[in-house]
């Protein structure tokens, strides 16, 4: 049994499963393995607990509006710390400079932003259960096996 409850936000974070907080949900540690597409390679099931994290045909289409919320908070928030530090004015091109640079660090942070929005997601469908050594994970009773992969 589990003495300590690790933390909701840091397990969402570091990309832990939502059930047990201590399993990786992806099989890459590395956001940036662009190769081959590892960096979004994930378990069927928790390699500790054996949640699954496919719950349903198509599950991962919401991130994609989490994703989408996320980067416009991101937006938000460098553009107030630029306008605060450094100043907005049509004149002279601040805003211009902070939309590039907005721009390119989104696309740097596109990988963790998605395996993040990927993690908050699954977080939201998946509870914690303090006694998961004990307990066997409920299966998915919306998947349907013969549609697995089809897309």
């Amino acid at each position: 049994m589990a003495k300590d409850k690790p933390s909701y936000l840091l397990s969402v974070l570091t990309n832990r499963c939502p059930r047990c907080r201590r399993g990786d949900i992806f099989k890459s540690k590395n956001a940036y393995a662009l190769k081959g597409s590892e960096y979004m390679k994930m378990h069927d099931h928790c390699p500790l607990c054996g949640q699954a994290t496919d719950l349903e045909v198509g599950f991962y289409y919401g991130t994609g509006y989490v994703s989408y919320g996320i980067t416009v908070l991101f937006s938000i928030v460098t553009f107030i710390a630029w306008w605060v530090f450094i100043g907005i004015s049509a004149s002279d091109n601040r805003v211009i400079w902070w939309l590039v640079c907005n721009a390119v660090v989104l696309v740097i942070l596109q990988p963790p932003l998605m395996r993040f929005s990927r993690s908050l997601w699954l977080s939201w469908f998946v509870t914690y259960d303090p006694d998961w050594e004990t307990h066997k994970p409920e299966d998915p009773e919306r998947i349907v096996k013969e549609h697995m992969g089809n897309w």
